[in-house]
């Protein structure tokens, strides 16, 4: 699901194609998408819009370039346990030097018009704040936010609530030395050793600009062949999130370590929860490297960067929790789960021993979570389980598992909240639904029928949808899920994923012993 300015699309039928002039240089120009008034940038503000209970800008006060906070870092804010903190994150694509280190200059290049360029992303550029091209990671890292009640060994739960594009462009790049194929990209620009931030054309470095756009009505990225558009669909995610380390160093922000960082991990989007083991009192959570879209292994070396607006809800699970997954007195490895997927995490430098790691992680957390005996563990995940590299670029390489959690449906309880209240779980085809009207009640909206037809108001949103139709209206836009609306002994039941897909509702889900509980909360 991707929601911009209020705009929300799902699943819907797919990018389709349209007319737009290309620079063969840079990629593909900004014209579309600068003509796009649908499109409200989102410039750093607190004007009582935001979502989360706290808020926290990129500016020369709250980031930190290129490097992880460590346990001397001072935080930027405190909060408590189970607060809900919206981010500002900005992406260090165009802010780099061997794009000339002016965000304005690269931008306005690229055809964007000065008023759709991040403030923040040009202070930045113009500050002096220290960053070494070579040295340093990229990324322009975000935090760190104190949360009350955290000591080491504890575990933070990250559930990732919302994610809006505050710009409506992306880059993605390819840097010498770095990506899949370090000896082979760039191919035609060679590297000169007198490269610098005034002569960034010497690094030889290739950046590709990449709009995005509305193509029935679902967002994409894009780019011309022969006279015909490419189209990719967007699917936002946070490439890093993470926990100070217990460090005297500031950690490079390439390499993701046991305390997250630059994990890179696709699936964790809205929706997802994120499991990090606590090194420093505090926690001292950062986030940062937006993503709006990203394919498995990240091969070119970035994925469609992009600046995104995020809120995440933070909460401390004491050691020994029976919150925390797995082994609840040894936590210390990043753990993701989503409504569909457990996603146990294998971190090396030697992609062999990642995938080692990923497997040993994923028995262990069938083992101990679930009582799956440990052979018959290693067989059903060879038989039923996809294991996915994260990313190969990051000197630290990434895979992770993706266990489905419908084929241990007959060993979990299910519990789903909405605002604060219980609702009823069914669980039809694998799926998850639960009752349309209790729960959109629940949440402070309406449902009113005309026959099979339920117009639903939640929030800003007004939604259509049909009994046995699968195809929804959010806002005037179509909106195809895989399921459809379903009446069961006089109850109408919604898919539990359509309420974030359609109604633009934030649901995430927790493992606890072997119970699933989702909580789903109105934006």
């Amino acid at each position: 699901m991707l929601l911009v300015s209020g705009l929300l699309t799902g699943a819907v039928a797919g990018c389709g194609s349209s007319t737009q002039t290309t620079d063969s240089g840079s990629g593909t120009t900004a014209q579309t998408a600068a003509q796009d008034d649908t499109f409200e940038i989102l410039q750093t503000k607190d004007d009582g819009t935001i979502m989360g209970d706290y808020y926290v800008g990129s500016n020369e006060d709250t980031i930190n370039w290129g490097r992880l906070p460590n346990r001397d870092t001072e935080p930027v804010l405190t909060v408590e346990s189970g607060s809900t903190v919206t981010f500002d994150t900005v992406s260090h694509e165009g802010l780099l030097e061997d794009q000339g280190r002016d965000a304005l200059e690269y931008f306005t290049s690229q055809g964007v018009s000065e008023d759709e360029i991040l403030t923040d992303a040009i202070n930045i550029t113009d500050s002096d704040i220290a960053h070494d091209f070579l040295e340093d990671g990229p990324h322009i890292v975000t935090g760190p936010v104190e949360v009350e009640g955290a000591e080491p060994g504890d575990v933070l739960k990250v559930e990732v609530l919302d994610l809006q594009p505050r710009v409506p462009y992306g880059v993605i790049s390819n840097r010498h030395y770095k990506g899949a194929l370090p000896d082979e990209f760039p191919e035609n620009s060679p590297r000169y050793d007198d490269a610098s931030a005034e002569e960034p054309e010497k690094y030889g470095d290739v950046s590709k600009f990449a709009p995005i756009k509305k193509v029935d009505d679902v967002w994409c990225s894009y780019y011309e062949v022969d006279g015909k558009e490419v189209t990719y669909e967007l699917d936002p995610f946070l490439g890093i999130m993470g926990v100070a380390t217990d460090t005297e160093e500031m950690l490079s922000s390439v390499p993701p370590t046991e305390q997250g960082g630059n994990l890179d991990i696709n699936e964790l989007g809205e929706g997802s929860t994120l499991y990090l083991p606590i090194e420093v009192e505090g926690a001292m959570f950062y986030t940062g490297d937006p993503h709006f879209a990203q394919g498995d292994g990240e091969v070119a070396l970035t994925a469609l960067e992009g600046s995104l607006r995020g809120t995440v809800r933070l909460t401390v699970l004491k050691n020994g929790s029976e919150e925390i997954v797995g082994d609840s007195e040894n936590f210390t490895q990043p753990f993701g789960e989503t409504e569909d997927y457990w996603i146990p995490i294998g971190l090396d430098e030697d992609l062999d021993e990642a995938m080692k790691e990923a497997c040993r992680e994923s028995i262990d957390f069938l083992n101990e979570q679930l009582g799956v005996d440990r052979d018959m563990a290693y067989a059903y995940l060879s038989a039923a389980t996809d294991y996915e590299v994260s990313q190969v670029v990051d000197k630290t390489k990434g895979i992770h598992a993706l266990i489905k959690k419908t084929d241990f449906i007959n060993l979990l309880d299910i519990n789903l909240t909405a605002g604060d209240t219980k609702q009823d779980v069914a669980v039809i085809d694998r799926t998850f639904y639960t009752p349309l009207e209790d729960t959109v009640k629940a949440l402070g909206g309406s449902v009113k029928w005309n026959g099979d037809t339920a117009t639903v108001t939640l929030g800003s949103v007004e939604a259509t949808m049909t009994k046995n139709s699968n195809i929804y209206y959010s806002n005037g836009a179509k909106v195809v899920q895989d399921s459809a609306l379903v009446e069961q002994d006089g109850t109408v039941l919604i898919p539990v994923q359509a309420l974030n897909e359609v109604l633009n509702a934030a649901v995430n889900w927790s493992t606890v012993g072997k119970s699933l509980n989702g909580v789903v909360t109105a934006k």
